[in-house]
């Protein structure tokens, strides 16, 4: 295991090169109507218990680094109080250097935790276009006793944190992307904050994850064109002009070597001096101008998340899309290419344009090909199955050219159910924002008996239980009946375990939402009843491997649509997964039993029957 030095040298070292990648491609961001990026860190005395290895000091060297050459950025740090240790200002060599020497003032911990006015504070300063705050936070409200009774003040700031500052910043164009440190920090709360201002919200326990969560919000702010990696493999077609190479890899992995398409060999100690490589333990950082068209390969092992960047007057555009998908609900879409901020002529061969759903393993949970609709791409992605941080991956594929891009979101239940058996009712909330008492009716079954929610808020339903036996663990199912486009239809909603006592069905995430996640005060009453922990793994895999069988016939439809294009690009991401072999055997084993039957039946004799006259 790495020691916290070890794990903040690597931040460190990853903050160093990502600086040298964002600096790289795109290599500025526009002059016109332009989002900032303000950094709001959690410098409070919770954060010393919820972050011991003080990911938190280093981690604004990373997200400095990927930063692009003429965005606007600032940093405030908050505990009982705020403070702004770096102004807004345009991002250049210099801004990163006064960057570079926060860390003293990040190590300045205060006895107390004001979130709320933190956010306030740092989304007031004047923008040109978008603010994205990326809060970065245990997420424990902890205010001083002085500012009246607790845990009553801690309350109080949490609802109208969720209730008023939330709605208000988004209508004012503030998006918060907020990263917890700690499985012990209030999730619900920045999952909230996220979901209802179009930010994303992750976990980062230790580097890797932190790592991945930055650049989900980078590629968010600043989308870049890539081009596909798969095996190692990478074509680069005659328009781009510089290519970047990031590849994560162990740090006992041996060097990596970049082959041309025409056959010359380029290593890190042996590298041309056009040719930018840098080495670090845990990932190479390569940068190639001028590149020869054709297929690159990278020999040695490339990890889960590298990527290719290009520079090129080729982009592929999508649509705006929400960060936040709900389970049962489709999700529209939409994308073009583009060469010099044009769309492509009818001179040029139209382009195959794809988008495919991914968790956060990089497994592939739907995929479908976009139609051609008067020089754009639009189709309907099928609605996710689970819950959890996700990527939307869109491809671009012509005849002489592919392009990538990839955007990170957060799925959540469509109605959020929490268990409250001192109340002897399950509470539930709608998360999706379509949903209210007017269009959505809910009914739950529990040992075959049928039991009705009612409405008790305009998205809000109680639904009352029959007395349960406590030593008995069983599953409530929850169907949702909805009018939505005067269109009625059922939504299943992920199974509720009733005292589970260690076991549940589904993740937590899956079952409470944000909405209920954040409510420590129902009716009046405290509740001291907590929700469900995680399920096992065993639990977990079989859940996710129900789900995967349930998709086979939404997917088998989705690849027809697709052609050829869809289904190698299924074959690329599914090729390994064990399930899908285990159910080839499973086919193979039954084809081979039918099979035997058969035979059998065939060597019996027949028996001759005399003719009846």
């Amino acid at each position: 295991m790495e020691t916290r030095c070890g794990r903040l040298t690597w931040i460190l070292a990853i903050g160093c090169a990502l600086w040298l990648w964002a600096s790289q491609v795109p290599a500025q961001v526009g002059t016109e109507e332009r989002p900032d990026v303000r950094v709001v860190v959690d410098v409070s005395g919770s954060m010393k218990e919820n972050d011991p290895d003080r990911l938190a000091l280093s981690a604004l060297d990373m997200l400095v680094a990927l930063l692009p050459n003429g965005a606007t950025a600032g940093v405030w740090t908050f505990g009982e109080t705020v403070d702004n240790p770096l102004p807004l200002g345009e991002v250049d060599a210099a801004w990163r250097e006064r960057a570079l020497a926060l860390p003293p003032a990040l190590q300045d911990y205060q006895q107390y935790t004001d979130i709320e006015v933190a956010l306030r504070e740092a989304a007031s300063a004047e923008a040109n276009g978008w603010r994205h705050l990326v809060l970065l936070t245990d997420g424990v409200i902890d205010l001083s006793p002085a500012r009246g009774a607790k845990p009553e003040v801690d309350d109080a700031s949490r609802r109208r944190l969720v209730d008023e500052l939330a709605a208000e910043l988004a209508g004012q164009g503030v998006s918060i992307h907020a990263i917890a440190f700690s499985d012990q920090a209030d999730l619900a709360l920045v999952e909230r904050l996220a979901q209802s201002t179009g930010g994303l919200a992750a976990l980062a326990e230790n580097p890797e994850s932190l790592l991945g969560a930055f650049l989900d919000i980078v590629e968010r702010i600043f989308p870049a064109d890539q081009v596909p990696l798969e095996e190692g493999r990478f074509v680069i077609d005659d328009g781009v002009e510089t290519f970047s190479a990031l590849v994560f890899h162990e740090p006992d992995d041996a060097p990596l070597t970049l082959v041309a398409p025409d056959g010359t060999r380029y290593r890190a100690d042996e590298a041309p001096d056009d040719i930018r490589w840098q080495v670090e333990p845990r990932f190479d950082l390569i940068r190639v101008p001028d590149p020869q068209v054709g297929e690159w390969r990278l020999e040695g092992s490339v990890g889960e998340g590298s990527r290719i960047n290009v520079a090129s007057p080729l982009h592929l555009r999508i649509a705006d899309l929400p960060t936040t998908l709900y389970l049962g609900f489709e999700v529209p879409v939409e994308a073009w290419v583009e060469r010099d901020g044009a769309p492509l002529g009818d001179e040029v061969e139209a382009p195959t344009l794809s988008v495919s759903l991914q968790d956060a393993e990089g497994e592939v949970q739907s995929l479908v090909t976009l139609q051609a609709e008067a020089g754009r791409f639009r189709g309907r992605l099928p609605a996710p199955a689970l819950t959890g941080n996700a990527r939307l991956v869109f491809r671009a594929e012509g005849e002489a050219f592919h392009r990538q891009r990839v955007q990170a979101v957060n799925v959540l239940p469509a109605i959020g159910a929490v268990h409250r058996p001192k109340e002897g009712r399950v509470v539930l909330a709608a998360e999706h924002p379509r949903l209210n008492r007017d269009n959505t009716e809910i009914h739950g079954e529990l040992q075959g008996e049928r039991l009705e929610a009612r409405a008790v808020g305009a998205a809000r339903w109680h639904l009352d239980l029959p007395e349960l036996d406590e030593e008995l663990s069983q599953p409530l199912l929850l169907t949702a009946t909805l009018e939505l486009e005067g269109e009625t239809r059922e939504l299943a909603l992920p199974r509720l375990m009733l005292n589970p006592e260690g076991r549940v069905g589904i993740d937590l995430a899956d079952v409470a939402g944000p909405t209920l996640g954040t409510e420590r005060v129902e009716d009046g009453e405290r509740s001291d009843t907590s929700l469900p922990p995680p399920e096992t793994s065993a639990e977990l895999a079989a859940d996710r491997f129900v789900a995967w069988v349930n998709r086979l016939p939404e997917a088998a439809r989705d690849l027809w649509q697709a052609g050829a294009p869809g289904l190698h690009q299924w074959w690329a991401a599914h090729r390994r997964d064990p399930r899908l072999w285990g159910a080839v055997a499973l086919v193979v084993l039954v084809w081979l039993v039918v099979s035997l039957i058969r035979r059998r039946r065939a060597r019996r004799p027949m028996r001759r029957e005399e003719p009846h006259v």
